[in-house]
């Protein structure tokens, strides 16, 4: 509660909604469906079916390109609960490491980029685009280190 009282806190709180909202807002540019049709807090569920891709893959694909989310079921999805016909996006933590606007549209494409390409590429195929979206995304964060020192142990 302590955190919540300070001052800064209602800044930090506006940017996770209007980072999700910038995130939300690139993915529909990019021919994905939002839940709700976009987002008012911290997450952006994302239907997947306008490209054609589950869940599961997306989630795995993701994570081979450095990108963290979860497989998440949209309302009336037809997939089985293990594979899901959505995903689950959240702003929270780029936000805190100090992800802005263009950081999070830098984000959604990067995003597109690797379901574009699981996409066109299907699962086995994609391993060039998740190493290329990889690279970006290290460079990405070494532009935002969570530590500003190197920690020695």
């Amino acid at each position: 509660f302590k955190e919540a009282l300070d001052p800064s806190f209602k800044t930090y709180a506006k940017d996770i909604v209007s980072n999700a909202k910038i995130l939300a807002q690139t993915l529909i540019d990019g021919g994905l469906d939002i839940v709700s049709g976009g987002t008012d807090s911290h997450i952006v569920l994302v239907d997947l079916r306008p490209k054609n891709i589950t869940g599961k893959d997306a989630d795995l694909a993701l994570e081979h390109a450095g990108i963290t989310c979860n497989k998440n079921a949209v309302p009336f999805d037809p997939a089985p609960p293990m594979v899901t016909s959505g995903i689950r996006l959240g702003t929270p933590a780029g936000t805190t490491r100090g992800f802005g606007p263009a950081e999070w549209k830098e984000i959604g494409t990067l995003i597109l980029e690797v379901l574009d390409g699981l996409k066109a590429n299907g699962t086995e195929g994609n391993a060039t685009v998740e190493k290329a979206v990889r690279a970006k995304v290290k460079s990405l964060c070494d532009r935002f280190p969570i530590y500003s020192e190197t920690v020695s142990g």
